[in-house]
């Protein structure tokens, strides 16, 4: 017989684990516009420390073995046919494609800031971005973070900690930064933050300039909506926040009024059997948090049972962020639990426990060195 044919749309990290997870039960076709996994975690360790961050993060595709039976395209993608069930697309050679499927899986993703930029990149273009932001903050004295999330947090703390002479300051709106998480992680970073001479404040909402979408390193002056006086610093980070979904190429009436996939509590699109999104582009709760809470397993689990008839479960959702936030540090990973306590991995079971037995092998099912 022949086996479900399934298109992934996006090889980001959640479209990468659900490839790896039906590659076995379905011939399965990923289009990606990156040459390999460009993740878009751990934006302090990117910037400061990129051939570290590369070495887990950016991996090309022919290195993961549970893709040897996958075909990956290095493109764009620029419509779809619902009811002849084929996306089209631009490879990386400029010539049109087609690619029919029996199931499709929506995961392009979203764009946000410099880091996770659209459009159809290179291997060349992405060793060269991570080279030239980090040389950008190395030649700086003095950098600004603007933003109070993770991807702020991570940036002002790993900042101080590779270059201890640069004044950092971190400017984010509310009394506390990662707003998201428990209180008790936030409270942990924050002194954290304050140990290492970043200056943490508060209360301070930027004004975006005019046709700027923070997708830029900036040193203009930084001005706020909430009084304070201009601030200026060699080097601006802008982790504001501001996504924008990657599906341009796909018909409104999949779209909520933000731009982002419409699902059903099984990730299943509504009104279309054989149509999936999970990650960031999915619209499953106000915070898109299928992406940080694995619901990749669920997901290719929902597929195959879709395709014999059986009942699909529902992701659920959590109410607090949780996970790593700067990433690694001299003394090992730190991740955070929902309810705010951390827990450490030491700094000598990194690269053999956690990146090769529990990473590599156990949630990739084997990455080539």
């Amino acid at each position: 017989m022949t086996r479900p044919r399934v298109v992934i749309a996006g090889l980001g990290d959640s479209g990468l684990l659900t490839a790896i997870h039906l590659s076995r039960h379905a011939d399965v076709v990923g289009i990606s516009t990156r040459p390999g996994l460009v993740s878009g975690k751990e934006l302090g360790t990117r910037l400061t420390q990129p051939d570290e961050w590369a070495r887990d993060n950016w991996i090309a595709f022919d290195r993961y073995r549970r893709l040897d039976r996958v075909r990956t395209a290095h493109g764009t993608l620029t419509g779809v046919d619902l009811s002849g069930r084929c996306v089209q697309g631009v490879g990386a050679d400029g010539s049109a494609f087609e690619e029919s499927y029996d199931v499709l899986v929506i995961s392009t993703g979203v764009t946000n800031g410099f880091w996770r930029p659209p459009g159809l990149l290179s291997a060349d273009a992405v060793a060269g971005a991570l080279a030239a932001d980090h040389a950008r903050l190395a030649g700086a004295a003095s950098i600004a973070v603007v933003g109070g999330g993770p991807a702020a947090v991570s940036s002002a703390l790993n900042a101080a900690v590779t270059w201890p002479d640069a004044q950092v300051d971190l400017f984010f709106p509310g009394d506390r930064p990662l707003p998201r998480y428990h209180p008790r992680a936030a409270r942990t970073l924050l002194r954290r933050l304050i140990e290492l001479g970043v200056g943490v404040h508060p209360g301070h909402r930027a004004v975006v300039p005019d046709g700027f979408d923070c997708d830029q390193i900036t040193d203009e002056p930084v001005t706020w909506s909430t009084g304070q006086s201009p601030h200026t610093a060699d080097a601006v980070l802008w982790t504001i926040g501001r996504v924008r979904p990657n599906t341009s190429w796909l018909p409104a009436e999949l779209l909520d009024e933000d731009g982002f996939v419409v699902v059903e509590p099984s990730l299943r699109v509504p009104g279309h059997a054989g149509v999936f999104a999970v990650g960031d582009v999915a619209a499953t709760d106000p915070l898109r948090t299928s992406a940080r809470n694995r619901a990749d397993k669920l997901l290719a689990r929902n597929i195959r049972a879709s395709l014999k008839g059986g009942r699909l479960r529902d992701y659920k959702p959590r109410r607090e962020q949780w996970g790593s936030v700067v990433g690694v540090q001299p003394n090992g990973l730190e991740v955070f639990a929902p309810n705010g306590r951390a827990y450490r991995f030491p700094a000598w079971t990194i690269r053999g426990l956690l990146q090769g037995l529990i990473v590599r092998r156990g949630m990739y099912r084997g990455v080539r060195d």
